[in-house]
């Protein structure tokens, strides 16, 4: 392969090997529909609580039919640009239909880092409202007998059919996994329509499609594997001085930190720990880490220990590297120093005291985001994602 011949998108595609799964991945049944193939029928519940049809979509000339998700950062990417296509072409007659194909108990937490939604049918509402989608959106992911049908390897993969409903392209969106228009080069689906709209054929028909593979239910037993290695992992504290937190908070990692203050007789701390951890299992995959920093007395460490051990507070295996070269054990901290005063100089100077406090520490120090309070899990991500982003970024 010559790398150099590539666009930012190809290039990040065949170093990462975003590309699809193999076959024998996919669930029995599961068909490979052809070029020429019609159709296969769908009656799907959609998120406006009406059932939908493939002969809801007769008067069509051309239907896509595009298999998406809420928690896939390839498709919060391409969506916009399929929107687009879809605005620039519905007076000439594309219809198009988004499915999720996702069933929620197929995805391990970590795979969800690119967004504040799951792949459940309740979710589909709040994301399809959020994304402004123009068109039906609808959920498979209970039998997912429809993307069995058509072949969906991932989201997005879409499935262009014209007038006779004959499959005429099926694959990508683009060439390109990141936001935006500008890394853009080949627009296949576009091109597709553009072909069909001009009685042409299609230039190129047939593209693997860019993004997370279908997540299928019986992946479950894969996700309950990881959920017995999660509670498994080794639960420990360490102490740390006013010294300690300021080299923490100075971050010299490439990560993010979110460094959490609590303490075992807070209220409000004891209430938000299991979604800190609920989320930074779900950042898994992204450059960022959970450090909590315990305000209990250095006396009632074992006490605050078993709560740690107690919510399955363990490092995760991904950081362990990071750390031995840090020279630290633990994400897990109780602090020594007896004043108030030098805790809040070393870690955040805004902060006025209360407990939780939770800031973002973006790589060099500079905290991206402070939060006095508890915080609930919706608002957690909201506010990583408006850091990190629901993208794979160039």
């Amino acid at each position: 392969m010559n790398y150099r011949t590539l666009s930012p998108c190809g290039l990040a595609l065949a170093l990462f090997g975003f590309l699809l799964p193999a076959h024998g991945q996919n669930p029995p049944g599961f068909n490979d529909l052809k070029l020429g193939d019609s159709a296969p029928e769908f009656s799907l519940p959609g998120v406006d609580d009406k059932t939908m049809s493939l002969g809801d979509f007769k008067d069509a000339k051309f239907l896509a039919v595009v298999f998406t998700s809420n928690h896939c950062p390839v498709s919060h990417a391409a969506e916009p640009r399929l929107i687009k296509t879809y605005q620039e072409y519905k007076d000439r007659g594309l219809a198009v239909v988004a499915i999720n194909p996702n069933h929620p108990e197929g995805l391990r937490p970590d795979e969800l880092g690119y967004s504040k939604y799951g792949d459940s049918f309740a979710e589909m509402k709040l994301y399809a409202k959020e994304e402004g989608f123009p068109f039906p959106f609808l959920y498979d992911g209970e039998t997912q007998a429809v993307a069995m049908a058509y072949g969906c390897q991932a989201t997005p993969h879409i499935f262009l059919f014209d007038h006779e409903r004959k499959l005429r392209y099926k694959g990508r969106i683009d060439d390109c996994r990141f936001p935006g228009d500008e890394h853009v080069t080949q627009p296949d689906f576009r091109n597709a329509v553009a072909a069909l709209v001009a009685g042409q054929p299609v230039p190129v028909a047939i593209t693997g499609p860019i993004g997370c593979s279908t997540k299928w239910r019986l992946k479950k037993s894969e996700v309950a594997k990881d959920d017995e290695k999660w509670a498994s992992l080794p639960v420990s504290i360490d102490l740390i001085d006013a010294a300690g937190v300021a080299k923490l908070r100075a971050n010299a990692s490439s990560k993010y930190r979110l460094i959490n203050v609590w303490s075992t007789t807070c209220a409000p701390c004891v209430e938000e720990f299991p979604a800190l951890f609920r989320v930074a299992r779900r950042m898994g995959m992204r450059p960022f880490e959970l450090i909590t920093l315990s305000t209990d007395m250095p006396q009632d460490k074992t006490k605050a220990e078993k709560f740690l051990r107690q919510h399955h507070a363990g490092l995760p295996e991904h950081l362990t590297t990071s750390l031995t070269q840090e020279g630290r054990k633990t994400n897990n901290y109780l602090c020594t120093d007896p004043s108030a005063d030098a805790l809040i100089k070393a870690l955040d100077p805004e902060w006025a005291g209360p407990e939780p406090h939770t800031i973002l520490v973006a790589p060099g120090g500079a905290i991206a985001f402070r939060h006095t309070g508890k915080l609930s899990e919706v608002e957690l991500l909201e506010k990583l994602l408006a850091v990190l982003t629901p993208y794979y970024q160039p």
